[in-house]
């Protein structure tokens, strides 16, 4: 696709631009592309869901659409999430930035429906009276059911004939300096089945830093198993920081025996620190959380027809999930997955 295509972002809201970092006093639906760019979305739409925390000020922008977290701004308006310039927004595609729900799978491990599975490409459902607004938190429940989704089943494990049957809640709640999303995956038929789930999170990385180690980092995976899916390389890392090298960046971290909870500190340029913490369980038993970093780098940047072509400079994915010896759900069961990140 073009990269002004006018099925993207530009499309259907109108450009503005804010200094790094600053904030209406009225609640606007923003979403930010770098620290110096960003996008006013309208309210009205009925597809766009705004979030304001009346105590902090702090908010955050969803989309019925992928039940899709588009932007988080903390109290002291500091944007910790990016969304692509060029996103699509009409519903004809995934959308690119943001946080992008990933299950039942990651990645295409089943050829038999889509890359990262039918969360992502289907319109949700707002949770009658989930909205709240208190003084520790404001947040909201979206749902999704498979009776709902009619894009990405393909014609396999998951098509319209399968005996499977599922359905999802994501709870999305923020206060000042933290945002908090939990997916709860329910078994609504007899047969267990297998999945994996992952929260694919663009950090937006303050003043482009995306490329320098010192501003930009990941601290916490020391002793998981990287499974190097550019080089094909495996190995276990030792003590130093992940950082973006001069090439597309795309790992996957197992953790050690004995690790279960994901704990991590990403340095998303300057003056731009977030705490990370992601655990998940089926049925009750918790199971141990993988991460997966991920930036395109130029090459793939100038490829996607989706992603601006210098937007790779201004961005870096970190990605907890269920990925690995992830028991099967079974009929009448729950799986739960929550990540937390907290600006500091």
């Amino acid at each position: 696709k073009s990269k002004h295509s006018s099925t993207s972002l530009l499309h259907s809201i109108t450009s503005t631009s804010l200094l790094p970092y600053t904030m209406s006093t009225a609640p606007k639906a923003v979403v930010f592309h770098t620290s110096t760019s960003s996008t006013e979305l309208d309210c009205n739409d009925d597809d766009i869901v705004l979030i304001t925390h009346t105590k902090s000020g702090a908010n955050c922008v969803l989309k019925k659409f992928g039940a899709h977290v588009l932007s988080y701004q903390t109290a002291a308006g500091k944007p910790i999430i990016m969304l692509s310039k060029d996103a699509i927004m009409d519903g004809s595609a995934a959308i690119r930035g943001g946080i992008p729900l990933c299950f039942p799978q990651f990645g295409q491990p089943d050829k038999s429906y889509p890359q990262h599975g039918f969360l992502r490409r289907n319109k949700w459902t707002v949770v009658e009276g989930s909205e709240f607004d208190t003084d520790d938190a404001a947040g909201i429940k979206l749902e999704l059911e498979l009776k709902d989704v009619s894009v990405a089943r393909g014609d396999g494990t998951w098509g319209n004939d399968t005996k499977l049957n599922c359905k999802c809640i994501l709870t999305v709640s923020i206060d000042d300096k933290s945002m908090t999303n939990t997916l709860e995956m329910q078994n609504l038929g007899t047969d267990a089945f297998d999945f994996q789930v992952l929260l694919h999170t663009y950090y937006l990385v303050a003043m482009g830093k995306a490329l320098d180690h010192e501003l930009c980092n990941v601290k916490g995976f020391e002793g998981y198993v990287v499974d190097d899916k550019v080089s094909g390389e495996t190995y276990t890392l030792g003590s130093e920081p992940v950082t973006i090298p001069d090439i597309i960046i795309d790992r996957v971290y197992t953790p050690p025996e004995g690790k279960i909870d994901l704990n991590l500190t990403i340095a998303a340029g300057v003056d731009n620190l977030v705490e990370l913490t992601a655990n998940g369980d089926v049925d009750g038993t918790k199971v141990p959380v993988s991460g997966v970093v991920w930036n395109p780098h130029k090459i793939k940047a100038e490829a996607m027809g989706d992603f601006g072509s210098d937007q790779y400079n201004d961005m870096i994915c970190v990605e907890p999930g269920l990925l690995s010896n992830v028991p099967q759900l079974a009929g009448g069961k729950t799986a739960t997955f929550t990540q937390v990140m907290t600006s500091i």
